[in-house]
């Protein structure tokens, strides 16, 4: 059956209850920077296990703990955390990753490049500018690794 990753990046505070509905049923939560408050780590928690990066805008005390990047394996794949793509110091296909996650610009992406995905989620906090609001969702199986971008459009704060 695989397992269900619920990815979200750029909360800034904000965990909307539309994400909230999204990300139950998901067997873990991976959180790539700009949380903005620790009680959005706290909600998410109470959702499923929580994997997540400081962002630029991560400070306080709360925020120190947080890492840089992290990795996880889930079904034997790998995933590397990371919350500006710019600041990627490694071939993630040279150390066999099989998926970058990243946020910081707000656009979701999905990339493969050499074998590995990259993928953006966009951001699920207050609206910025004329970008989306949405999150994604990666579906990782014996069949393979399926991301999904899921707009929440409706969301208009």
């Amino acid at each position: 059956m695989g397992k269900r990753i619920g990815v979200i990046s750029d909360t800034h505070g904000l965990l909307r209850e539309e994400a909230r509905t999204r990300l139950e049923g998901c067997d873990l939560i991976v959180h790539a920077g700009d949380v903005g408050d620790p009680a959005v780590l706290e909600d998410l928690g109470r959702i499923a296990e929580v994997v997540v990066v400081r962002g630029n805008m991560d400070h306080g005390l709360w925020a120190r703990d947080l890492a840089l990047t992290e990795h996880v394996t889930v079904e034997d794949r790998q995933i590397h955390v990371v919350h500006n793509i710019e600041t990627l110091d490694l071939d993630p296909a040279a150390a066999g990753i099989d998926v970058v996650v990243y946020g910081h610009s707000h656009k979701p992406a999905v990339d493969w490049k050499d074998g590995v995905l990259y993928l953006n989620p966009g951001s699920i906090g207050p609206k910025r500018f004329h970008l989306p609001v949405s999150m994604a969702i990666l579906h990782i199986g014996p069949e393979g690794i399926a991301p999904e971008i899921v707009s929440l459009q409706d969301a208009l704060i």
